[in-house]
């Protein structure tokens, strides 16, 4: 039997692949003190489950690089569906050291059959009652393989986050939860196949708690990861109102964002409850213009109303927007890239992430293409990079991935970026400030974005960022969001450059380090920076650890040193 007071646990949230999401120009080149936009929320909440006396620490690889050499009894990876090539990575290499190897996370929990080989134990589903379970059956020696979560979980038990074993201050934003579940049935999403329809919430005063222990450690910017904080409407409106009451008690203010639907446009009372809370933004999933593909894939809630009407009612508001569009539907055909390219622009949303109808295994879209006999055997990936696993309809594969890659291409021109952030200020009148940033972190981010971002991209995108100025200066309170658009648009054109064009870079271009010296690997490394993530590197476990901190921006797998 384990003593509990000796039992060393690793957890591990392993490094995304580069996508739109990991904003990777911006971080690098305008917020030089933020390594990920944000922080683990899972692993955090699996740390305050651990039984006391247990030694636990998190290493986020998206911030800092593991340690491969750490001695520890049980390492714990968690992992979503574009995480699984390195978790598993992580997981097999930490087992051919004698650690007991557990495998979790979203992905572990649709399809737990896949770790057999790389994982002891893999915990599938919600962690709260399961996670402790097979902390008791370690100690006492008898764990078992697979630990299966079959019911909903009731949100007042679970735990406030260990955010104290997280290194806050690389994170953007820190990751809060009020609710899991979702009432719609769109038939891509995987959301209501681990957590159900039933939207379950916490009590208010447990977000209370959660809050005043960020506050403590100076945090001012939060993200509510609910895949739809108002599921239930009524609970929403209760978080809200609490949270404008907690900020005037404490005489703070925190910057909120969050996932939303589109029909929050519908209640005057909702939208004004989400401005007076301090809600700097929502993601929505507007997913298409095309009200037949809303249709096919059971998104009723976007065919309530108009959809540009919705979203400039919500600018009213002063709230931002970012979105989520997918092109692949059953009903597209060619013309569906200049009808999301025309609907974008007119919705004036600067971060609208394209993607690839992608099936994800276990939903009911994925069901109904592999009866049909339309699934490829592409693997799960990041669907805003140029590969799906579905056969479409109404057009070849071929012509679907060439038009979704040159959708991108015209929605991040110097002139479309400039289009959007017109129409968005036509309706953003009152916008709500950037209250977690300080006078002089603006004009640094002002500064730094002329400079790496405005400047080289020659006369063209100087005359539209001037354009874009006196936009601003007709609406002075929507200058930061003219700034914030103008970084967030340039890191998806940076991503675009890189990865949509392979005439341009190597891409997923393997090194072998194994032969290096350690002052020419530091040299070579420098000089690929440019590529990031496109490039991956092979190195033994010695070598690595004189180049931790130079690999930090790279994919890399540790091999066998040569003999």
């Amino acid at each position: 039997m384990k003593s509990v007071a000796r039992v060393k646990l690793l957890l591990i949230n392993p490094k995304f692949p580069e996508s739109f999401w990991s904003f990777s120009w911006a971080l690098e080149n305008i917020t030089h003190d933020k390594k990920a936009v944000n922080s683990p929320l899972g692993l955090a909440t699996l740390a305050a489950l651990t039984p006391e006396g247990w030694e636990i620490t998190i290493i986020d690889e998206n911030v800092e690089p593991i340690d491969w050499s750490f001695e520890a009894d049980l390492v714990g990876v968690c992992g979503m569906g574009v995480q699984v090539s390195r978790q598993k990575e992580i997981l097999k290499h930490f087992r051919q050291k004698g650690c007991y190897g557990i495998a979790g996370g979203s992905y572990a929990s649709l399809c737990p059959e896949e770790y057999s080989g790389c994982a002891d134990t893999v915990i599938a589903g919600e962690a709260e009652r399961i996670w402790p379970e097979f902390c008791r059956d370690f100690t006492e020696g008898r764990p078992k393989r697979h630990y299966q979560e079959s019911g909903e979980i009731d949100l007042t038990l679970s735990p406030a986050p260990r955010h104290d074993l997280l290194k806050l201050d690389l994170y953007q934003r820190v990751s809060l939860q009020f609710s899991r579940g979702c009432p719609y049935q769109c038939e891509f999403c995987d959301i209501i196949v681990m957590f159900g329809r039933k939207p379950r919430t916490k009590p208010v005063e447990q977000v209370g708690k959660e809050l005043d222990l960020l506050r403590e450690r100076g945090v001012t910017s939060v993200f509510f990861v609910d895949d739809n904080l108002i599921g239930h409407i009524s609970k929403a409106k209760e978080l809200l109102r609490y949270l404008i009451d907690y900020q005037e008690r404490h005489h703070t203010r925190f910057s909120f964002g969050t996932e939303a639907s589109i029909n929050m446009s519908a209640d005057p009372e909702l939208m004004q409850l989400f401005r007076e809370a301090n809600f700097e933004w929502v993601f929505i999933g507007i997913e298409t213009p095309n009200k037949e593909g809303l249709k096919e894939t059971g998104k009723t809630q976007n065919l309530r109303g108009d959809l540009l009407t919705s979203i400039h009612r919500i600018y009213s508001y002063g709230i931002g927007i970012s979105a989520g569009f997918i092109v692949g539907f059953d009903s597209d055909d060619r013309t569906i890239f200049e009808r999301q390219y025309d609907f974008i622009i007119a919705s004036g949303i600067t971060v609208s992430m394209v993607g690839l109808l992608m099936a994800i295994p276990k939903t009911p879209l994925y069901q109904r293409l592999k009866k049909a006999g339309r699934l490829l055997s592409t693997a799960i990936q990041d669907n805003t990079r140029s590969s799906t696993n579905i056969i479409p309809l109404k057009m070849t594969y071929q012509e679907l991935i060439a038009g979704y890659e040159r959708l991108h291409q015209r929605l991040t021109e110097n002139r479309a970026i400039y289009r959007r952030m017109a129409n968005k200020l036509n309706s953003l009148k009152n916008p709500l400030g950037v209250f977690d940033l300080s006078l002089r972190q603006k004009w640094t981010y002002l500064f730094r974005l002329i400079g790496r971002g405005i400047l080289p991209g020659g006369i063209g995108r100087i005359y539209w960022f001037i354009r874009s100025c006196l936009l601003g200066l007709r609406n002075p309170k929507g200058l930061p969001s003219m700034v914030t658009d103008w970084i967030a648009a340039l890191s998806l054109r940076d991503y675009r450059d890189r990865w949509f064009n392979p005439a341009k870079v190597p891409l997923q271009k393997v090194i072998q380090l194994k032969d290096f010296d350690c002052r020419m690997a530091k040299l070579l490394l420098k000089k690929l920076r440019r590529y990031r993530h496109q490039i991956h590197i092979q190195l033994p476990e010695n070598l690595y650890q004189q180049l931790r901190d130079e690999m930090a921006l790279f994919h890399y797998t540790l091999v066998e040193a040569r003999a």
